[in-house]
């Protein structure tokens, strides 16, 4: 992971990364080569909008029933992951970015605005990931009521585009 910012865009391969999820396995985009990705990122454990985001990814039938591997990414640590997931049942690995490096490099990370307020830090995005490595659809500025769903329908989406039933 390199310190300069690599914005993922559309149509392009989404930059490397292995991350370390709660139990201290090690996750690399390429571990999910054939499947897509939702690669979501957010700020912070057991918080009520994290926790609706996670629940709602762990219940959406239709991320399921296409195989989406899931992965949550924040900065917290793998104790703080592992209450969480155990806390809410989550099945899919939360990984760890310590000092958010990965997050800073793919733009996840910086000035945000929460409630009027400009704050710096990790920004609640999505990014969906193609079976071949490239970038999807991204979400930029999540809503979290429904986000899921949307995401479940860009899959949809591509997997109609590109005639896969």
């Amino acid at each position: 992971m390199s310190d300069s910012v690599q914005v993922p865009v559309v149509g392009e391969a989404f930059p490397a990364f292995t991350l370390l999820d709660a139990a201290g396995q090690a996750h690399s985009l390429a571990d999910f080569a054939g499947r897509y990705v939702v690669l979501y990122v957010y700020p912070k454990d057991d918080t009520p909008g994290c926790t609706r985001e996670a629940c709602d990814f762990r219940d959406n039938a239709l991320l399921r029933e296409h195989g989406a591997a899931i992965l949550g990414v924040s900065a917290d640590d793998a104790d703080s992951h592992a209450r969480f997931a155990e806390k809410f049942s989550l099945p899919f690995p939360l990984l760890s970015d310590p000092g958010a490096a990965f997050l800073r490099s793919i733009g996840s990370y910086g000035t945000k605005n929460m409630y009027g307020k400009v704050t710096e830090g990790i920004k609640r995005q999505t990014f969906l990931i193609g079976p071949d490595g490239r970038l999807v659809k991204s979400w930029l500025a999540v809503k979290v009521d429904g986000h899921a769903d949307h995401v479940a329908a860009a899959i949809e989406k591509d997997r109609a585009a590109k005639g896969v039933k």
